[in-house]
Parts: C-alpha cells; structure tokens; sequence
C-alpha cells in the first residue's frame, strides 16, 4: 500500500480538486506506446492510400531530372529551376501523407488524457538533476515496466519482420527482374503492407500500457485520509467561519423579516412563545401570506414592532403553532387554516372600524376553528 511522507497510508481515491490541481499542473495520465502507435499506424495508412500515387510522382520527377542534356547539365539556372519544380512536385505529392501523420500527431496525445496545457509543466523542476531521485527512478515498478514494454516491442516486432521477410520472400526476389517502374510500385506496394502489419502488433502493447498508466496515475493520486480532511477544511472553510457566516445569514433574514411586519395587517401570537405575521390584499384572488413568523426572542421583537407600527395583535395559541410550523415565509396560508385566519381577519377589521369610528365594538374572538392534523401542542 502507498504511504505519504507522513507514514499514513494513501488508501483514499482522489477528490476532483486534487485532479484538478493535477491536471494544471500538466500531471495527467499519458501514454507513449498509445501515441506511438496511432502516429505508426497513421503512417502505414498513408502510405497504403497515397503509397502507388507517390511511387508514380516519383517516376515522373526521376525523368524530368534525368533527361537532361550535356548543354541544360551545365546551365545553373536551369538546374536550379529543376531542383525547384522537383522539391515543389514532391512536397505536394507527399501533402496527404503528411496530413495523415500531422493530424495523427496531434491525436495521438491527447488520446488519454485529453487537450490540456499547463504552463506549471514549462517551469525548469531542478529535482529531476538529482542523482539520488534519478537512481530511484532508474529502479522503480514504473522502469521495470518501460524494460518490459521495450523487450517486448523487439520480440514482437522483430519475430513479424522475420514472418513477413519468409513470407514475401518470392515477391522481394522477383523484384529483380521487373522493370524500375514496376519495382517501384510493386515494392511500395509490399513495404506499406509490411509496415502495417509491424505497426499493428504495437496495440497490444498500447492495449496493456494504456490500463497500466491510468492505475498508476490514480496511484499516484491517491489520498490519505488527514489529506482528505484537510483539503475539504480548506475548501469549505472553517467550522467557526461557516458559523459565522450562518449566523450573519440568519441575521439579514430576520432584518429583512422585520422590515416586513409594519405592512402586515395581523400578528398572531402564542402569546409568548410564538408569533406569525399575515398579509392580506383584500379583494384580491390570493391567500393570505405568512410574512414573517418567529419564536421566543425573535417572536418578542415581532411583537414589539408591531406595537410600534399599530399592526393588530391576536391571541390565538394553536392557529399561531399550526401557521408557525405549516407555512414557510412568502408562502400563502394552507386551505385548510383558511377558515381560521378569515375568522381572525374579520375580527382584526371591525376592531379597526371600531377604533375609527365607523362601527361598534367588536366581541371577543371566540374559539378558532384549527384542523387537528395541524395542531401543534
């Protein structure tokens, strides 16, 4: 098991900050078997498609050279010229071979991994001239299994050039006897489909690289379990600080709480330990809204507000436990408590007719009607 510097194990798998922080840093899963054999293979596949147009580009540059008198040989210019048409004509004969293998370049890295550039990766690391981290390198799992990969690409390799030299054996001999133009295309023909088959027996060695870097790169990640708290303190903050922040939370909510009971036109009390504040638009199409709802020290401050603001204040104990704990703030009343909160706000407006003026004084308010399944004792 992988232990950190501190002797703890690494037994924890890496969080997505710790493979962010990798991944800018230019640490990423990478492997150099996959992107040689997509840039080899890429390469057999150019010259199979463009092999026999190149090999008859060939053709024509060698007479256009070579058919050359005693008087052009001599005349610089024409020579240059020559060499100019030649070295155009064959920079555009071997255009789509070199796209094949640019485009296989570029791919081919970024395979496993994906795109990713990390200016972190640039910066000189004067560990890596360490001679004692180089000798430990040198005799890693990781090296034994670069010395693998090697001796296995040569036996591999050089075990198919042998199949296909005994296989082709024929083909190769009667080369000697066809004309150059022939040989040409028949030997460009015999040395691409050799060249993929060598190509083709490195996916076996990508298929077991490629699995092999991801485990070690997720090795190498890995996390003790103290890192695992540390980092999610970092990232989190602190516990007195989140508190903190809670707490100033709590405080803007209740100041903005506050700033909502002056426009509300009933408070319901406990009367001590509990109080909600209704919101009415009369003659409108919505329930009434709980605008704000508190208990003991908070309930106090609604109340004393609400004196300070002439809101009317109502002692209903279960219809201010059943609004406290089955409505949430801006929310409208449940149907179910409609009838009750009705029965208050008529209350609430012949009070305010009576002190008005306008009306005589109200009785008192009698039982309000709470649902059971809403009562809170």
């Amino acid at each position: 098991m992988a232990e950190s510097e501190s002797g703890q194990e690494k037994t924890e798998e890496p969080t997505a900050k710790r493979l962010q922080d990798a991944r800018e840093k230019g640490d990423i899963a990478r492997s150099k078997e996959l992107t040689t054999t997509v840039l080899l293979m890429a390469a057999a596949a150019g010259l199979m498609v463009f092999g026999t147009q190149i090999a008859a580009d060939l053709e024509g540059m060698m007479k256009y050279n070579f058919a050359l008198s005693r008087q052009d040989v001599f005349d610089p210019a024409l020579i240059f010229r020559h060499l100019g048409d030649s070295a155009a004509e064959m920079l555009w004969s071997l255009s789509g071979f070199f796209l094949m293998v640019v485009i296989a370049a570029l791919v081919g890295p970024t395979a496993l991994g994906g795109w990713n550039f990390s200016s972190q990766a640039l910066a000189p690391k004067f560990s890596r001239i360490n001679p004692l981290a180089g000798l430990k390198r040198m005799f890693s799992m990781k090296a034994l299994v670069e010395l693998a990969k090697a001796l296995a690409k040569f036996l591999l390799v050089g075990a198919l050039c042998v199949l296909i030299l005994l296989q082709q054996q024929n083909d190769l001999l009667a080369m000697g006897y066809e004309a150059v133009v022939p040989a040409m295309k028949h030997g460009m023909e015999v040395f691409g489909w050799a060249f993929l088959l060598m190509c083709a027996t490195l996916i076996l060695i990508a298929a077991v690289d490629v699995p092999f870097q991801l485990y070690d790169h997720n090795k190498k990640l890995k996390m003790t379990l103290q890192e695992v708290k540390d980092e999610m303190k970092n990232t989190e903050g602190k516990p007195e600080v989140k508190g903190r922040i809670r707490q100033l939370q709590r405080e803007m909510s209740q100041r903005r709480m506050m700033g909502e009971v002056p426009e509300a036109d009933v408070v319901i009390t406990n009367p001590t330990h509990f109080s909600v504040a209704l919101k009415y638009a009369e003659g409108g199409e919505g329930a009434p809204v709980l605008v704000a709802k508190g208990q003991d020290q908070i309930a106090l401050k609604i109340r004393e507000v609400a004196r300070e603001h002439e809101v009317a204040i109502v002692e209903a104990p279960a219809l201010a436990r059943a609004l406290y704990f089955n409505t949430e703030l801006d929310e409208e009343i449940p149907e179910s408590l409609f009838v009750a909160v009705a029965q208050v706000l008529a209350y609430v407006y012949q009070l305010k007719r009576y002190r008005q003026h306008r009306g005589p004084r109200p009785g008192d308010l009698g039982e309000i009607p709470v649902p059971s399944e809403l009562r809170q004792e």
